[in-house]
């Protein structure tokens, strides 16, 4: 019984691991999945000196895999095609629209002839719905403006000078004046003798006030063409050769009439080879397995007829 045991675990292991095998195969018959097929949007056939040329125009965006495109040989009205070549060409539409950006800087100064060299020639530029393009600076519209003013203050002074006053009295001098646009206060008066008489030479002083730029802001418009691509598609042309599928055979100088032309072996179906050797793959452990049964049985069997007769015999 010992002996037996391990015997009887092989087989259950072959089983076993034919199971998964089995499951992992695909029922047979099952189509492959295919890429989804491209149709052409225009045929053109042209009669040719020794048969017919086809052309298959193809329109495919940029979701669509060009690899999909049929170029196997087929019939059609008579004559077999064969793939000769495929060509490509760019097919795109834009639109393009006239743009005008405005940039504005800082500016430490009014002056152009300093300002000019900030601003550059061109200008590329992407709008937000998706035009491209460069733009040229236009010089008209140029615009300088102030972009502050702060104030300062001085001290302005004036003198006047007032002769042959009666008496050294203050009170015969203005104390006030207007000089500039500016009223001006009196600071201080100086007194010379003349005779019976007095010269006065008064000093006036007062603040004058004036405003200052802080800094200019400088403002300049682009103008052009921007462009926008609104479609990029590719045309793909498949061209075929087709020659008659019954044309009559020119036989040799001294060959035989009754020849005959040698078919050529029809093309294995796809994937056949590979699918009968998973088969045999999977039907050797089968058969392993079930051989193991068998002997097993069969073992078991004459042990106990052995037994039996034994029995019988001691009996």
């Amino acid at each position: 019984m010992k002996r037996i045991t391990p015997l009887l675990m092989a087989v259950i292991l072959a089983c076993a691991m034919t199971c998964p095998a089995l499951a992992a195969e695909a029922p047979e018959g099952t189509a492959p999945v295919r890429p989804a097929a491209l149709y052409p949007t225009e045929i053109v056939e042209t009669e040719t000196g020794s048969g017919r040329r086809l052309e298959k125009v193809y329109l495919l965006t940029a979701a669509d895999n060009p690899a999909n495109i049929p170029t196997a040989d087929f019939e059609r009205e008579g004559y077999r095609y064969t793939l000769l070549d495929v060509t490509r060409q760019d097919y795109t539409e834009s639109e393009t629209r006239e743009h005008t950006e405005t940039v504005t800087l800082d500016s430490g100064t009014k002056d152009m002839d300093k300002i000019m060299p900030q601003l550059a020639a061109t200008r590329e530029v992407t709008t937000e719905d998706g035009f491209t393009g460069i733009l040229t600076l236009d010089t008209a519209s140029i615009a300088v403006e102030a972009a502050g003013y702060g104030s300062s203050s001085r001290t302005v002074t004036a003198t006047r000078t007032y002769p042959s006053l009666s008496d050294a009295d203050s009170s015969l001098i203005p104390k006030t004046i207007t000089d500039g646009g500016r009223t001006l206060t009196l600071a201080d008066v100086q007194w010379l003798e003349a005779g019976e008489f007095y010269n006065a030479t008064a000093s006036y002083t007062g603040t004058a006030t004036s405003k200052y730029a802080t800094g200019y802001v400088i403002t300049a418009e682009y103008a052009g063409e921007v462009v926008k691509t609104i479609s990029g598609e590719m045309i793909y042309t498949a061209v075929f050769s087709g020659a008659p599928i019954n044309a009559p055979v020119q036989n040799e100088p001294g060959a035989e009439d009754n020849s005959t032309e040698t078919q050529p072996p029809e093309p294995a179906e796809p994937g056949s080879s590979s699918g009968s050797g998973l088969k045999w793959l999977l039907i050797l452990p089968i058969g392993a397995g079930a051989a193991g049964l068998a002997f097993l049985g069969k073992f078991l069997l004459k042990k106990y007829k052995a037994k039996k007769e034994w029995k019988e015999y001691t009996t």
